[in-house]
């Protein structure tokens, strides 16, 4: 027993764990900050090799290892330490060399340090000039910052704007767009920046050209003067007055490649070719037939080109995945469309500007650029989706003969390196015939050409640069021709345009006086109506007499509207509307054609409902149609709301307000169908008593008429003329005959009540006498009735 105490006793003391006392403590969140701000100052670009050498918190650096980014490129050496610093930046690098980075790690340490929290409102931010790249830094800060207690919102156009209304005072972080952004700072009482700390400007020469000039101003002027300025981009600004308007605080400039040899990755193999205007469409059917396994982006100049091209690809068939982006397509199938694209392996992407600047298309083969860009920054954005993070990548540019000379110039003074190249004319193939047969079925596909036509002639012609764009020298017969055309559409705007150069040209000696009309025309600008003005961003049609807008190559954001609308046009285009104002005075004024898109904007100033119908009552009260008005309060306060989507809780509430009229309606229905039948009812009631009235007055009447007494015996012959009393014998008898008859008689067939029988008196009998014609009487008695009368006779007898 003993043995066994012991040796259990040794299990026990075997058992015993024993807990070191060296565990190591939390280190509070104030001194890890201390901490990493004393090496802020400490932070050299030419000495970073990882992320983990910068003064970097725990959380960043876990999220940027789980993303699988451990090596900084140049632009991320150069700008986080001067970020973190607290400096303003203007930051300038290639295409595809990590400029999202860049600022999204000095945005989250910057609110770390600050120990921001959700109570606190907006920190940082973040303004981009397309949805897609607004997108897309949305993604990439999700998975940076995904150990971050920060919130993050993402406002673009084409979303819910209720549902982004609800959250503004919850989000520390806001990536957007300029025109959403400035509509929450109009109407949503929850946005507040006065605490913000950063502000970021991605591609912020886009940002603050000319078509973002009104919104950005207004944006900036809500804005804390005390911040962060931080502005990205390949092509950097470097206007004075553009940096004024950000108020920015001795910036520090970093340009990675200004002393690079080339402006354009390395990687990049980049060529262009020199072809006909009717050639363009053969080319790119030819190149996308020789490279169906490869992944390429096609650029052309609008959205109705874009729109067009994808459609009559889609019928042709090429092999390959069609897709197509574009400003006019809903928010959502343009969240689609690119996904799908990163997606895919081989694919066509056919698209506007709209996806030129930030978009990171992973592993793009090649850009096609079917037409010329605007200019040479336009050029390097695009050629920028391919070659990305040191990869290779082709471009290909399409060049008509008037371009290639100023073109080609422009490119070589931003340091692009890029080669001429020649097509084999027999290696093409033409799908023009089967194009026209395609037009000739589908007639929405035949106006969907013409659109395509007349918006690239505008294009060029609305073009500033007028040494590589020149409408005049378009063979426009040729190209509508290529798109399957059999006659090319009338180009009015270029028509009234070539008129009013010819009558320059038959007029000179005007021209002094017109300058003199022009000057004093351009003073009175700042007077124009802004019901003349068709839009924010749209120069009046009044101002400039041959303009055309072009509202479906707008995106919602004003993105692709902005410098093919807002370049400053020429003083002898200026001369052209005075010289018209001059000819108008000599000769009568000619009635002005009124095309369907004035008619339209005509409507909407009136605010005239096309197609609606008014019913009014008898008191001169409008009615109010259930079926297609609606009557509850909420309903039309539903309807009037200004949102995007569905709000089902919503929906479901007006569902049950209309409900409840549908139903008082229906009842009102069901009655007035039974009071109708009531009336019916009463109706055919009356008609019936109304006509057996006059059966049986007609029957009486007959009877009266039929009833003859003349069968009967004369009581005289019989009965004697006097009795032994003198009393008139006779007499009495008439009357027995006439009760006994009233007794025996009935009534005739047809009628309903048993009717009393009245016998004519004879005119010549006195009062007290009365001369009965039996024999009428005998004729109109069966045999049963005769029998009974003669035995009353007989008993009274």
């Amino acid at each position: 027993m003993t043995e066994n105490k012991a040796h259990s006793n040794k299990k026990k003391k075997n058992k015993v764990k024993v807990y070191s006392s060296n565990q190591k403590k939390a280190v509070p969140a104030t001194i890890v900050i201390e901490r990493l701000k004393t090496r802020y100052n400490e932070i050299c670009g030419s000495k970073i090799e990882k992320f983990s050498d910068l003064p970097l918190s725990k959380n960043t650096l876990k999220g940027l290892n789980e993303s699988n980014y451990r090596i900084p490129s140049d632009i991320q050496r150069e700008t986080i330490g001067l970020a973190l610093q607290g400096k303003d930046i203007l930051g300038a690098a290639q295409t595809g060399s990590g400029k999202t980075l860049a600022f999204l790690l000095p945005v989250l340490e910057t609110l770390f340090c600050l120990q921001w929290t959700r109570l606190d409102g907006l920190g940082a931010l973040i303004i981009t000039p397309t949805r897609e790249l607004a997108y897309q830094i949305f993604e990439t800060i999700r998975k940076v910052g995904r150990y971050h207690d920060f919130s993050v919102g993402l406002i673009i156009g084409g979303k819910d704007l209720k549902f982004e209304r609800k959250r503004m005072d919850q989000c520390n972080i806001i990536i957007c767009t300029p025109g959403r952004l400035l509509q929450h700072m109009d109407e949503n009482p929850l946005f507040d920046c006065c605490n913000m700390k950063v502000l970021v400007l991605d591609e912020a020469d886009r940002c603050l050209d000319m078509g973002f000039e009104e919104t950005m101003n207004a944006i900036i002027a809500n804005l804390p003067l005390k911040r962060q300025t931080l502005l990205f981009s390949a092509t950097q600004t470097k206007s004075i007055r553009d940096l004024a308007r950000l108020s920015l605080k001795d910036p520090s400039y970093v340009s990675v490649h200004e002393k690079h040899k080339h402006s354009t990755p390395e990687g990049l193999q980049q060529s262009y070719v020199v072809c006909e205007l009717h050639e363009k469409v053969p080319i790119v059917w030819s190149f996308i037939r020789n490279h169906l396994k490869k992944k390429c982006i096609v650029f052309f100049s609008s959205c109705k080109q874009v729109k067009y091209m994808y459609e009559i690809f889609c019928k042709l068939r090429p092999g390959t995945t069609v897709l197509a982006l574009y400003g006019t397509l809903h928010q959502m199938r343009r969240m689609n469309i690119y996904e799908t694209f990163c997606r895919k392996q081989s694919a066509i992407l056919f698209s506007t500007d709209l996806a030129a600047r930030g978009l990171d298309f992973p592993e793009v083969h090649w850009v096609l650029q079917a037409d010329c860009p605007e200019d040479s920054a336009t050029y390097v954005h695009r050629v920028g989706r391919t070659a990305r993070y040191f990869r290779g990548g082709e471009s290909l540019l399409l060049l008509l003969p008037s371009e290639e000379e100023g073109m080609i110039e422009a490119l070589n003074q931003r340091k692009v390196p890029i080669n001429k190249i020649e097509i084999n004319p027999n290696k093409l193939q033409n799908p023009v015939r089967k194009m026209e047969a395609f037009l000739a079925k589908d007639p929405s596909l035949k106006e969907s050409a013409q659109r395509a036509f007349v918006s690239y002639i505008k294009y060029i012609f609305l073009m500033k640069n007028k040494k590589v764009f020149d409408v005049q020298t378009l063979d426009t017969d040729a190209y509508s021709r290529s798109l399957g055309l059999a006659v090319a559409p009338r180009i009015r705007f270029l028509q009234r345009h070539n008129a009013r150069v010819a009558v320059k040209q038959k007029e000179p000696h005007r021209q002094e006086h017109i300058k003199q009309e022009v000057d004093y025309a351009e003073s009175n600008d700042r007077t124009m109506n802004k019901a003349d003005v068709d839009d924010q961003n749209v120069v009046s049609e009044d101002k400039v007499p041959f303009y055309v807008s072009d509202n479906d190559d707008s995106d919602d954001d004003g993105i692709l509207r902005v410098k093919r609308i807002n370049h400053e046009l020429e003083i002898s285009e200026k001369i052209d509307f005075i010289q018209d104002k001059y000819q108008g005075e000599d000769k009568k004024k000619k009635t002005r054609v009124v095309t369907k898109a004035a008619a339209a904007k005509k409507l909407l100033r009136k605010k005239i409902m096309p197609n609606k119908k008014i019913i009014f009552d008898d008191e001169g009260e409008a009615v109010v149609s259930s079926m297609k008005e609606k009557r509850s309060e909420i309903a039309r306060e539903y309807e009037n709301e200004d949102l995007g989507g569905i709000d089902l809780e919503k929906a479901k509430l007006v569902l049950k307000e209309e409900d409840k009229f549908d139903k008082q309606l229906f009842k009102e229905k069901v009655k007035a169908k039974h009071k109708e039948k009531k009336m019916k009812l009463k109706q055919q009631t009356q008609q019936r008593r109304e006509e057996e009235e006059e059966k049986d007055g007609f029957e009486t009447n007959s009877e009266e008429e039929q009833l003859d007494l003349t069968w009967l015996p004369d009581p005289d012959k019989i009965y004697g003329n006097k009795e032994e009393d003198g009393t008139n014998k006779k007499d009495n008898n008439s009357e027995y005959v006439v009760e006994a008859l009233k007794q025996i008689v009935l009534p005739q067939k047809g009628c309903k009540k048993r009717k009393s029988i009245k016998l004519k008196k004879n005119s010549e009998v006195k009062s007290k006498k009365a001369k009965i014609d039996l024999e009428g009487i005998s004729s109109s008695l069966s045999v049963n009735e005769a029998e009974e009368l003669a035995l009353l006779l007989l008993n009274k007898k």
